[in-house]
């Protein structure tokens, strides 16, 4: 196993959850009790976030999905929320915590998910069970030095935002701070497997999850270093396309220029798909978009520039499209994820493979459904001459057809978007800008995808997000990390909409 070649402090875990204690080293000042909290327990923070990530979550893996399920509820309760778990059959729970609610005010739900991706440990630098700290700059990692990041598989992907809420509440308990509104958490335990069940969830205990503002947390804080609040997110719409040719491979020296190479093909097929600046050219594709309003607009042309210093990053000598990224993301895409054909590994046979495929998701923006997209493709595909068929075809279909396609979908969900200019919406801005100023991103979309959209379909009611992490957190990648100022400013904002957004929503 290869190590860090930093300075890593590797975090011991000594002690249970259900052990730990916070303890208040230092007075909370009044010009800034949350601020103050916060410095004075970063160890106390890290520790209990440490023995979190210890804990694998990948969503597959139920034995250990049901440990971190325990150690919510051990961590929730010893804060003296109340918790319920979720449960349908052959589901992970959902861990939902509250306090006895105040009538007078409204209540909001902040959502987090703590699954998190499959990992390939070969690629990483250290166990992604095993959280270190880890400081570039420095000798030594400290959790003091606000550019200190942590790595573990979950890191920033959800966690963060778990433990974030958790110490915003503890500050506000703390410092004896009143609640604007009624506070709920939901924490989601398959959303990295695309939430199959959330909306049954939603749906069974719609009477114990009645809110009037849902809150994601979830997501990447601006590429500038800004906090962002995203009034919506986009919906995803995974798709596999495989072409056939030969039933066994052929020697290509024997049968090229004879039989149809469904490498060829398949590339072929996919430059009739979009073009290479992200123009999709399915047919009435874009039909549905909804316009943005001019408070979206407003928003757009008011965010950072970042394309510039992306470029250098990344080093790209171009971009796809014709406006800046967060203009871009507004729209939809068609993004190629993988082609599979022929083998894998350094030396490729000269041969004509029997199969390829290309792995596709499609990203919606409002009004699209993963619906319409499907028919659109589908009847696409046909008008170009394919025979499409959703299982493997048959001898005969493959004898019979000239082109055959199989186009397999996987599970997907649609957009949502949150009206910029809503009473909630400017009540959110204004409780948030309480501790970030002007230096915050209004995002009417985000490019990812969250499960926004089943909140609003299940209770008609607002959706807002709030993410905390850094934009470069190897989120699904190896070397997951979270930049510890993100966690402390997080823990901030967080505590800043427990505080003050009751007092701005009339």
């Amino acid at each position: 196993m290869r190590r860090f070649p930093l300075a890593v402090l590797m975090l011991g875990l000594t002690t249970g959850l259900s052990g730990q204690t916070i303890e208040t080293s230092s007075a909370v000042t009044p010009e800034n009790p949350v601020a103050a909290y916060v410095s004075a327990h970063r160890q106390a923070i890290i520790d209990e976030f440490t023995q979190f990530l210890a804990i694998p979550n990948v969503a597959s893996d139920t034995a250990n999905i049901q440990k971190n399920a325990g150690a919510l509820t051990e961590m929730l309760k010893k804060r003296g929320l109340q918790v319920r778990l979720l449960t349908l059959e052959n589901a992970p729970p959902a861990v939902l915590a509250w306090l006895p609610p105040d009538p007078a005010r409204r209540t909001v739900t902040f959502y987090a998910h703590y699954d998190g991706q499959p990992v390939e440990k070969a690629n990483w630098l250290q166990d992604p069970w095993k959280p270190a700290l880890v400081n570039k700059a420095r000798p030594a990692a400290d959790v003091n030095d606000s550019e200190t990041r942590i790595y573990a598989r979950s890191a920033s992907d959800d966690k963060a935002a778990i433990i974030g809420l958790l110490a915003a509440f503890d500050a506000m308990q703390a410092a004896h701070l009143p609640l604007s509104v009624n506070v709920r958490f939901l924490f989601e335990g398959e959303e990295e497997a695309g939430s199959p069940h959330l909306a049954a969830i939603l749906a069974k205990y719609a009477d114990a999850l009645q809110s009037d503002l849902w809150v994601i947390c979830d997501g990447p804080t601006s590429q500038n270093g800004e906090q962002q609040v995203m009034f919506g997110s986009r919906g995803v719409l995974p798709v596999r396309i495989t072409t056939f040719g030969p039933n066994r491979p052929l020697h290509s020296g024997h049968y090229g220029n004879w039989a149809p190479n469904p490498i060829a093909e398949l590339v072929n097929l996919l430059a009739k798909l979009r073009t290479t600046d992200a123009e999709i050219t399915i047919p009435h594709f874009y039909d549905p978009v909804r316009k943005l309003t001019p408070a979206e607009r407003t928003a757009l042309k008011n965010a950072p520039a970042i394309d510039a210093q992306l470029k250098t990053e990344l080093d790209l000598g171009r971009t796809e499209g014709h406006a800046p990224l967060l203009e871009q993301i507004m729209a939809p895409s068609l993004n190629l994820d993988r082609i599979e054909g022929g083998g894998t590994g350094p030396n490729p046979a000269n041969a004509i493979p029997s199969s390829a495929t290309a792995y596709i998701d499609f990203r919606l923006v409002p009004d699209q459904t993963p619906e319409v997209v499907k028919q659109q493709l589908e009847g696409y595909l046909s008008a170009l001459g394919y025979f499409v068929v959703s299982k493997p075809p048959t001898s005969a279909e493959r004898r019979e057809h000239a082109r055959v396609l199989r186009v397999v979908w996987e599970a997907g969900y649609p957009p949502q978007r949150t009206p910029i200019d809503a009473p909630v919406s400017q009540a959110f801005i204004a409780a948030t800008r309480t501790v970030a100023g002007s230096h915050l991103v209004l995002l009417p979309t985000l490019g990812g995808s969250t499960p926004s959209f089943a909140f609003e379909q299940q209770f008609h009611k607002p959706v807002i997000g709030l993410p905390i992490a850094n934009y470069d957190n190897n989120q699904h990648a190896a070397n997951e990390n979270l930049r510890l100022k993100n966690l402390w400013e997080g823990i901030e904002l967080y505590a800043a909409v427990m505080r003050q957004l009751g007092i701005y929503w009339k």
